[in-house]
């Protein structure tokens, strides 16, 4: 594979990841219902794992209401799960340790 395609194919998963995350559907993203979102140390966590290359990437939304309005921190991370429950569990798994990140820090 040459670096033009290995490129061009790395753009197209970070498309889909941006899509997916930004609410809209990304390329191969399936008609899969949100995961309902987890209340977590007054943050509410929303497990939005996307399916590319057969399994199931690790992608979530971290809201916090805040007087000025919803803050909202976005993430996408390596790991990936074969089945979407387990994603999406491994999903609110990470974003509970950014959340305790944040409270230390």
């Amino acid at each position: 594979m040459d670096g033009s395609v290995a490129i061009g194919s790395m753009f197209s998963k970070l498309k889909a990841a941006w899509s997916r995350l930004a609410g809209g559907w990304g390329v191969g993203a399936t008609e899969e219902p949100p995961a309902p979102a987890v209340e977590y140390k007054g943050y509410r966590i929303r497990a939005a794992p996307y399916r590319t290359n057969g399994v199931y990437q690790t992608a979530g939304i971290i809201e916090k209401d805040t007087p000025e309005g919803v803050k909202e921190h976005r993430f996408i991370r390596a790991d990936t799960q074969q089945g979407r429950e387990d994603a999406i569990a491994f999903a609110i798994s990470k974003a509970k340790q950014i959340i305790a990140k944040a409270d230390v820090g």
